[in-house]
């Protein structure tokens, strides 16, 4: 079994900066990809930024240039780093790690940016 615990959620002023992270313990192996999803009130959750474990990573055209994923292989932890916050930006984030027959998820943590 694989469980997520994530970290770093909190409010902040547009323009501001926060760092999630996420950690996964468990049966850990590889190939994987770890990232981050987003779900705003009403919408569908969406993948923010995801690194495999070759480090190749994907963003989403939104968060492009402002948000930085990076991830320890060795500690199988996996960060985002969220620069230039906007209110749009304002959603419950979760840590994904996906295996190529399994997918599990965090609990989700709340980023609220205020104008």
């Amino acid at each position: 079994q694989v469980q997520l615990e994530e970290f770093g959620g909190d409010s902040v002023q547009a323009g501001g900066s926060l760092r999630l992270s996420c950690a996964a313990s468990g049966s850990i192996l590889s190939p994987n990809v770890m990232g981050w999803y987003r779900q705003a009130p009403g919408k569908q959750r969406d993948l923010v930024a995801n690194m495999n474990s070759a480090g190749v990573t994907n963003y989403a055209l939104a968060v492009q240039g402002r948000f930085t994923i990076s991830r320890d292989n060795a500690k199988n932890t996996v960060d985002l780093q969220m620069n230039s916050l906007k209110p749009d930006d304002t959603a419950v984030y979760y840590c994904n790690l996906m295996f190529p027959n399994r997918n599990y998820w965090g609990q989700g943590t709340q980023v609220t940016v205020s104008s």
